[in-house]
């Protein structure tokens, strides 16, 4: 039986499958259409391609960590429903993901998708995924929220080779990326923070000190600011397990008793479903 552009045609419309893909089925099967459609749902290329136009609204934010913790990941990956998002096969799915991507962040995951698509049976998408690295030396720590709905990447950097593998400098770390995920701060330090985010800030604090005195007005200004930093700003907000103490005074109080240096560099804080 030839191959002709009426019969790829003819499968597309059968299986919702590409073009490409169809006629390589056409090509296996010697143009039988039957059996091409049993090559594209074997392969779960025409099961992928059905559902990839419905709602993948759920799902879960992977993570994985080099050994020596040099550089790590964060990846959504989502899925139709949460009874799936919770299911084994989905979570061993996306955290071979993350590993693979922290190891080649080109790879092509299409294939592995619609298998999982087809063996799932739900529209399953890799949605974003982002690597973080210390900018010199240090470590990579994270933290998944019970439930894999947020999840935090945080990197720490050093001035000792020895900050990766110091039980105090990781146990602190995850500390911290707890904290992350309880708190969402928008950067770690007030230079980080957007200019028309403090211009908002500066403009509401100068409405709300309207009719005060002209000498009052700055020092209001100036002590509204620093309110919204010290909730805004990760290294100034009281750290969730001892709120005397700001994640600063926290980091500063490890690295003096580690001996060498540690300062908070950047971090990452994905949460299901939010815009990239």
């Amino acid at each position: 039986m030839s191959i002709t552009k009426d019969s790829v045609m003819a499968l597309r419309e059968k299986t919702g499958a590409g073009l490409i893909d169809c006629k390589r089925a056409l090509g296996e099967s010697n143009g039988d259409m039957e059996e091409a459609i049993s090559i594209l749902r074997k392969k779960g290329v025409a099961t992928a391609a059905k559902k990839s136009g419905r709602s993948a609204s759920e799902g879960i934010i992977a993570q994985s960590i080099s050994s020596d913790r040099a550089k790590g990941i964060l990846v959504e990956v989502n899925c139709e429903t949460d009874f799936v998002a919770k299911s084994e096969d989905f979570l061993a799915f996306s955290t071979q993901i993350a590993g693979e991507l922290l190891e080649d962040p080109a790879i092509d995951l299409e294939e592995r998708r619609t298998e999982q698509v087809a063996k799932i049976g739900e529209n399953i998408q890799i949605s974003r995924s982002e690597i973080l690295k210390p900018d010199t030396s240090g470590l990579v720590e994270s933290y998944v929220h019970t439930g894999a709905k947020v999840a935090v990447l945080l990197s720490v950097g050093s001035d000792s080779a020895d900050a990766s593998t110091n039980d105090r400098v990781v146990s602190m770390s995850k500390d911290i990326c707890m904290h992350i995920a309880a708190t969402s701060p928008v950067c770690v330090s007030r230079n980080e923070v957007p200019a028309d985010l403090v211009a908002k800030e500066k403009e509401i604090a100068m409405a709300q000190a309207e009719g005060k005195p002209p000498q009052a007005i700055e020092k209001i200004v100036t002590g509204k600011l620093d309110k919204y930093y010290s909730g805004a700003c990760l290294l100034e907000q009281p750290f969730v397990k001892n709120p005397d103490q700001s994640i600063q005074q926290y980091v500063d109080e490890i690295a003096k008793e580690v001996g060498f240096s540690l300062n908070v560099e950047k971090f990452l804080r994905f949460q299901v479903g939010e815009k990239a």
